[in-house]
């Protein structure tokens, strides 16, 4: 991952999205994105399409001689690419055919989204049934396989919009249920033990390192690590900025003045009423007072995004709420007090 003086120097956009929308149409969800966001697009993915389409599915898709297929009971490791294994990796040819041809002559940031080796690890099962999370040696080569992946596909990015600067988002929404040994297994009646927090710290960092430039950690999920994160090398946290407690509040502050940056979920991710772009922002500014950080850091320190994916909304509501991002990220670098 990159250094503190590159994430400084890096161009982050003011607002971005965080991966998924709703539909099924990759044209129409790259000229939604490229349009919403001038400064800051990412790769979309489309779930509703099917196993595959979604966040896990395209990830597998990405693994370098591991394979898997869909069972009623999620995506299981296999011997050889299948049909669920090449049927994502051609909706990810979609999905970057109709980036490429929205990104025409684009450069700034541009944010790519994969899976994390724990979420994967937790979510993937091996040939008996139970989830990779229950055998160490399994972990370690799912990191190995999805880490050069993702330099493929990393590269793959690169060539077809070669102004962009790229940013990896590792989505991790059961790394806290890994960390404190919550991750059920096959049965339900027992849940896998708890991984030493050193290890799952190594193997994000591993896998980090197949990006030269800025990797940010996502979790929509409460409780999110902010202090593992960044001893990893996160150089941006994206979270559920409603679901933030007293105690995770010293651990954003070290981050915001560690020069780590915020992706503050603050807008509704389901469908509903959306408030006004300064009234979506006024928890980031009353965290900044409470902290007592310099409200003039406030656009630089944070980029503002949905609370979660949007996959669950329905088009118009995706639309009004990346649109809302925008709006709301104008309003805090216009009135950071």
């Amino acid at each position: 991952m990159s250094d503190t003086t590159e994430k400084n120097d890096f161009p982050w956009g003011p607002a971005t999205g965080v991966g998924s929308l709703p539909g099924g149409d990759a044209r129409e969800a790259a000229k939604t994105v490229t349009g919403s966001f001038e400064d800051f697009p990412f790769l979309a993915e489309l779930p509703a399409r099917g196993p595959g389409a979604d966040m896990t599915g395209r990830t597998i898709g990405m693994l370098v001689d591991l394979y898997a297929h869909v069972e009623p009971s999620g995506w299981r490791i296999s011997d050889r690419p299948g049909r669920d294994t090449r049927r994502a990796r051609s909706w990810l040819g979609e999905d970057l055919d109709a980036l490429e041809e929205f990104t025409q002559g684009y450069e700034g940031a541009l944010k790519v989204q994969a899976v994390g080796p724990w979420t994967l690890a937790a979510a993937l099962e091996l040939r008996g049934g139970e989830a990779a999370l229950g055998d160490a040696g399994a972990c370690r080569d799912l990191a190995g396989s999805l880490a050069e992946g993702l330099r493929q596909h990393l590269a793959e990015v690169r060539k077809r919009v070669p102004g962009a600067r790229v940013v990896l988002q590792l989505d991790e929404p059961s790394l806290t249920a890994v960390l404190r040994g919550q991750v059920r297994t096959a049965s339900g009646y027992r849940t896998h033990r708890a991984v030493d927090r050193q290890v799952v710290e190594g193997a994000l960092r591993d896998v980090a390192a197949a990006h030269d430039g800025p990797v940010v950690v996502h979790s929509c999920a409460p409780d999110v690590p902010f202090a593992l994160l960044r001893r990893a090398g996160a150089a941006g946290i994206s979270f559920d900025f409603g679901l933030l407690t007293e105690r995770d509040e010293e651990a954003v502050g070290e981050a915001v003045e560690g020069g780590t940056k915020l992706f503050a979920g603050v807008v509704p991710s389901t469908d509903g009423p959306l408030s006004d772009p300064g009234g979506s922002v006024m928890g980031v500014r009353t965290l900044w007072r409470r902290l007592g950080l310099n409200p003039g850091t406030l656009a630089e320190s944070v980029v503002i995004t949905p609370a979660c994916g949007l996959a669950g909304a329905s088009p118009a509501h995706a639309r009004a709420a990346l649109a809302h991002c925008v709006r709301a990220a104008k309003s805090l670098a216009d009135n950071p007090e």
